[in-house]
């Protein structure tokens, strides 16, 4: 008996069959290293009112200390009382910054990791770098005292040229002399316009001990390159030239930051701030911090606020030079 032949599927064709060569996305549990800036606030400036923040809107109320009135005195006379008033100064949290990430559940599903938690871990880096541009840039430069900046600076002689963002000092390895054509009286060695910087301080009658500088990472290369035999200039056994390491110059403890950034119209030109902790008042808080679920996708939703404020409670303590490479 002869059996009919099949007619063929005219359709479309079929999946291929399964080879047994299944290969699943592999998720590295290894996370590529992220480098953040270095920042410096919390060794420039005092938090000595963080504790008495709530919320954004908050004023934080300083009181300073009074001058106290010195009279003469000879025998037989009326002593004349005197009462010295209290003055205060109000630092309003009123700046803040926040952050906001979804965690759709298919992606957390498909996660060995705990996303959250490394997102969280970033957000805190990236949040102290943000308020560091901000409090640097906008905060400190250029609001100390003007005895303590420009070409004539220096309370008591005026004498000494720590350059403007159009004039900035030409500062160079070792000797001066090679700046690049400004103005010969504006150009010297590191070394020298570090000195001239204490000296300035000293003028205002600052204390030698808490002194703190902050300079960017190309100043720091020639302080390294520089000729610094006398290892007392650094406070080490061994010079700066063969340890690499920065320490204290001068009575200043040298902060390396890339968070300061060049003058927005003379692009060359740096910023240097040097002063003391008594000079600037910063407090900060983070007031919320929160994962909840997503009100418009399949979500858990990680954010957070930081809340702060700054002021310039001492503008003699604080001072702003500018330099240029040589």
């Amino acid at each position: 008996m002869a059996f009919p032949t099949a007619t063929p599927w005219s359709g479309s064709s079929p999946s291929p069959a399964y080879t047994g060569n299944f290969i699943p996305e592999v998720w590295s549990g290894k996370l590529v290293e992220k480098f953040y800036k270095a920042t410096v606030l919390g060794a420039v400036a005092n938090t000595d009112y963080e504790g008495e923040i709530k919320n954004y809107g908050d004023k934080v109320q300083i009181r300073s200390r009074p001058d106290v009135t010195i009279a003469d005195y000879s025998a037989d006379m009326d002593l004349v009382v005197t009462r010295p008033s209290v003055a205060k100064q109000t630092m309003n949290i009123d700046k803040g910054k926040y952050f906001n990430l979804a965690l759709d559940d298919v992606m957390e599903v498909q996660s060995d990791i705990d996303q959250l938690s490394i997102w969280a871990e970033d957000a805190a880096e990236q949040m102290k770098i943000n308020i560091d541009n901000d409090v640097l840039n906008t905060g400190l430069v250029g609001n100390g005292a003007a005895a303590n900046q420009g070409n004539t600076a220096g309370a008591i002689s005026s004498s000494y040229r720590l350059g403007t963002a159009a004039a900035p000092a030409y500062v160079n390895k070792v000797a001066a002399g090679t700046g690049a054509g400004n103005d010969a009286s504006n150009d010297r060695a590191i070394i020298d316009f570090i000195v001239d910087c204490g000296s300035v301080l000293d003028e205002q009658n600052i204390p030698e001990s808490g002194r703190w500088m902050v300079i960017p990472a190309w100043a720091a290369g020639l302080i390294k390159q520089s000729d610094l035999k006398d290892a007392s200039l650094s406070g080490d056994g061994t010079s700066i030239l063969r340890n690499g390491r920065l320490g204290m110059i001068d009575r200043f403890t040298l902060y390396i930051s890339n968070v300061l950034t060049a003058d927005a119209t003379y692009t060359s030109s740096y910023p240097v701030l040097f002063g003391t902790k008594a000079g600037f008042s910063f407090a900060s808080q983070v007031t919320k911090m929160e994962t909840i679920r997503s009100e418009r996708s399949f979500a858990n939703l990680l954010r957070g606020l930081q809340v702060y404020g700054y002021k310039v409670v001492n503008s003699v303590a604080l001072g702003t030079a500018y330099a240029r490479r040589g």
